[in-house]
């Protein structure tokens, strides 16, 4: 049985979906049909409905629940993982004076519909001055001060410093003294019109890439060195280390609660429409 499923070149996907994908472990006669694909992309896909199985930001899965319930297995969250606010030496003088700045200035995202959107959406409800560009083009937008901030993910966070740029804000670091929860960033989801056993089987497919991914470790498949691009092994690994975790194998209590925090956040700030829907295939 063919089934179609996006994620993103990063190495934390390509980490958990290398085994899968190439038949590294007994699929069980599964084919899978692989689109990768940006998260900003993935994320509009998801709201079309086009992939059965994609990876997206929870702030996606947030509004397109009825579509999609979430898999126990392939999450990203934690702590200490949330995306930055950052920005250019020149001028920072006028973050630290005036933090009401950040509700004037022009700030890069990664995309609309990303989790990071929704948390800066959160803490700066009055920021609205974006420009949505891919998150590899944030730090060079910022270089070349054409934007006044930047909201990073992913390996960002590990080479930002590096190219002289500086923190105003770790938004993780907001949500996790707010909430007291973890962060979900993004999330494994399937359709819900899809069989049960079926997301049942995935799922634990997925959990065995996972384990065969760390059995493996620290070597790198070649998937993951491919579509690094110019990402040195060593920011290879800290992402790895940084995006899959325990809550990567199964989201478990603690990792349902964030997710189901993070709803209450974004409805009680009328991000979204639904206040609430069975979060998991399992609980249809």
């Amino acid at each position: 049985m063919k089934i179609s499923l996006g994620f993103s070149p990063c190495p934390n996907d390509t980490f958990i979906f290398d085994a899968l994908v190439h038949h590294k472990i007994d699929t069980k006669g599964f084919e899978f049909e692989v689109f990768m694909e940006d998260v900003s992309t993935l994320n509009d896909w998801a709201l079309e409905g086009k992939l059965d199985i994609t990876k997206l930001s929870f702030n996606t899965f947030l509004q397109c629940a009825t579509t999609y319930a979430l898999m126990h297995a392939g999450s990203a969250l934690g702590k200490g993982v949330g995306p930055l606010l950052i920005t250019h030496k020149k001028g920072m003088e006028q973050w630290l004076e005036d933090p009401s700045f950040i509700e004037r200035a022009t700030i890069a995202i990664p995309g609309l519909n990303t989790t990071a959107n929704l948390l800066l959406q959160l803490a700066y409800p009055n920021a609205t001055k974006k420009e949505v560009m891919l998150f590899s083009e944030i730090e060079q937008a910022l270089i070349d001060h054409k934007v006044d901030a930047g909201l990073i993910i992913h390996e960002n966070r590990f080479t930002y410093q590096d190219k002289g740029l500086l923190k105003i804000k770790d938004l993780g670091d907001w949500w996790e003294s707010t909430t007291s929860s973890a962060i979900p960033l993004g999330g494994i989801v399937a359709k819900r019109s899809l069989p049960k056993e079926l997301c049942f089987q995935i799922d634990q497919l997925i959990k065995e890439s996972i384990a065969y991914a760390w059995n493996n470790y620290p070597s790198l498949a070649s998937f993951v060195k491919e579509n690094a691009q110019e990402m040195s092994e060593e920011v290879m690994r800290k992402h790895i280390q940084l995006y899959v975790n325990d809550f990567s194998t199964d989201l478990g209590e603690e990792g349902t609660l964030a997710i189901q925090t993070l709803w209450t956040y974004a409805y009680k700030a009328q991000l979204i429409a639904t206040e609430k829907l069975p979060i998991f295939y399992s609980d249809n």
